[in-house]
């Protein structure tokens, strides 16, 4: 089927800051190497890359009152917050190239606050094998990329619940979380009283990937913006071993391209983010080039021509 896609623009923000793992940093080149503007370019896509964002190096310190690196976090994700609404403000769909997920905070702020002033509803698709809803009290290491949801809904500290002026930048209510398998025991209490919207891969085992797709877009509608944050680790590791948290269990290989081909059919996706690639753990780039075949999917890819 052939589909009309808004310009996009590729934003790199190289950085592993969130992190207990060094080498996320190295994901957008990763994923510029094997090919992503070229695959984009090739199904019609207007592709306009802006490079790297520059904020400060990783310190690699250890946790001050709770949190890792929580001056460098707030930097990057302001740049982020900033970049991903300036494309949208400006007509075109952002993809931000992590990067660690604790990115995610401030792409989907700046999403959040596009939505606002343009009177749209947010709707956010968190694909990653973790819920990413601790809090410093909840999780020892400190490491901020297990926290931006619960930053996102307003617990954490000020410097990031407040990133965008406001707090909370949004609501439990417009996530949908889909291949949860790795949840801390006291971020199981926080995600319980928040009512997050969670498919773990029980729930995906037991009524299968279609089922959980057609719940999980359900209610969205013309003035629907759909963002989709993909952190890599949602797939299984023998399906993608370049990431720093790996988890066994995950969506397989066709899992993902039906959960990523039904995203695309819903026509609602105006914004994404790819998360957590480390290249150095990665085999041959092969991380790298499977993610990207899934984004082609989430643009329209598919076996045959269908309505």
């Amino acid at each position: 089927m052939s589909r009309i896609h808004p310009p996009v623009s590729i934003i790199g923000a190289p950085t592993d800051v969130g992190a207990g793992d060094r080498g996320a940093r190295l994901g957008p080149e990763a994923l510029r190497i094997a090919g992503l503007g070229e695959a984009l370019a090739a199904r019609g896509v207007d592709v306009l890359d802006r490079g790297n964002l520059e904020g400060p190096r990783n310190p690699w310190l250890g946790p001050v009152e709770g949190y890792r690196h929580l001056n460098e976090v707030t930097e990057w994700n302001r740049l982020v917050m900033e970049a991903m609404h300036a494309e949208l403000a400006g007509g075109r769909m952002p993809i931000l190239l992590g990067g660690d997920h604790c990115l995610g905070l401030g792409s989907i702020t700046g999403v959040a606050r596009y939505c606002r002033e343009a009177g749209k509803k947010l709707r956010v698709l968190w694909l990653d094998a973790h819920a990413d809803f601790n809090t410093s009290q909840v999780t020892p290491s400190g490491n901020i990329h297990g926290m931006p949801v619960a930053c996102l809904c307003g617990l954490g500290p000020r410097e990031l619940t407040h990133l965008g002026g406001d707090a909370p930048a949004i609501t439990p209510d417009v996530v949908r979380q889909i291949g949860i398998r790795s949840v801390d025991q006291g971020e199981k209490k926080l995600v319980k009283e928040h009512g997050l919207d969670i498919y773990d891969m029980r729930y995906i085992d037991e009524v299968g990937m279609k089922r959980v797709m057609e719940e999980a877009l359900d209610g969205m509608d013309d003035d629907t913006h759909l963002h989709v944050s993909f952190d890599v680790d949602f797939l299984d590791p023998s399906v993608a071993p370049g990431v720093g948290t790996t988890v066994p269990g995950g969506p397989n290989y066709r899992e993902a391209q039906l959960c990523m081909e039904m995203i695309a059919d819903s026509g609602r996706m105006a914004s994404l983010d790819i998360m957590e690639l480390n290249p150095i753990l990665d085999r041959n780039n092969a991380t790298a080039l499977v993610a990207i075949d899934l984004v082609e999917s989430l643009f329209g890819k598919s076996t045959l021509m269908r309505d």
